[in-house]
């Protein structure tokens, strides 16, 4: 029987393209991060790139349905991952922003944003140049159905309305100060958009693998897909 570390070993060397598609507070980062980790394989945040896009968007105060003035910034943009000692970190023409994509204001404009066909086009470009190298995991909203479609497995991670709305709140405690209730109340709306856009809708890819993480730790849950990811690559 193989040891861990030959299984692990094994995938390593496959160099497949494992995709993490999911809604809010469904533990993707978390779970995406400690996967690729395990796997000696890049870890790709898709949902920082529009959160990125939606950033500059708002400091250039554009309307985030004025497609001209979207495709216009878009196309002013350069976005790239770097590995430093404090983690991955998303540049956006060369500067740091990772430390500033993550606050409500930022995360409902990037849902809105990414509802726009221009700038989907955008980043389906940025998003595939990024995976082309494989060795990776990619976590995001259409990965599976959109973006990586030929991609060697996939997981859907889900989670009840309440735990995402309880992670999400607990995630965001230190950065500002909404209730329970309005985290909730966000992460609705925010599923509501999502899931009803008409470019490229939240949904699990037909050849997912839908994991309810609802009573489930994150190693539990990345024990589940390394094991689904030893089958796949076996022999």
């Amino acid at each position: 029987m193989d040891q861990p570390g030959e299984i692990l070993k094994r995938i390593w060397m496959k160099k497949i393209v494992v995709t993490i598609d999911g809604p809010a507070g469904a533990g993707k980062t978390t779970v995406s991060r400690m996967l690729a980790d395990r796997l000696r394989y890049r870890y790709i945040d898709t949902g920082a790139l529009y959160r990125a896009v939606a950033l500059a968007v708002n400091l250039k105060e554009v309307h985030p349905a004025d497609d001209m003035a979207l495709e216009k910034i878009c196309h002013g943009l350069e976005l790239r991952y770097v590995q430093t000692d404090s983690g991955l970190r998303l540049l956006s023409n060369g500067e740091d922003v990772t430390e500033k994509l993550r606050t409500p204001e930022i995360t409902m404009l990037a849902s809105a944003v990414s509802a726009r066909p221009v700038v989907r086009r955008y980043l389906l470009d940025v998003q595939r140049a990024m995976g082309r190298q494989k060795a990776a995991v990619v976590e995001g909203r259409d990965m599976g159905t959109v973006v990586f479609p030929n991609a060697e497995i996939k997981f859907y991670l889900d989670a009840n309305e309440r735990t995402r709305a309880r992670r999400r709140f607990l995630e965001l405690q230190s950065k500002n100060d909404l209730s329970l209730e309005e985290v909730e109340r966000d992460l609705r709306k925010r599923d509501n958009n999502d899931s009803n856009r008409s470019e490229a809708p939240l949904k699990p890819a037909a050849d997912a693998i839908r994991i309810d993480s609802t009573v489930m730790g994150i190693d539990a849950v990345v024990d589940v897909m390394l094991g689904h990811i030893a089958r796949l690559t076996d022999g």
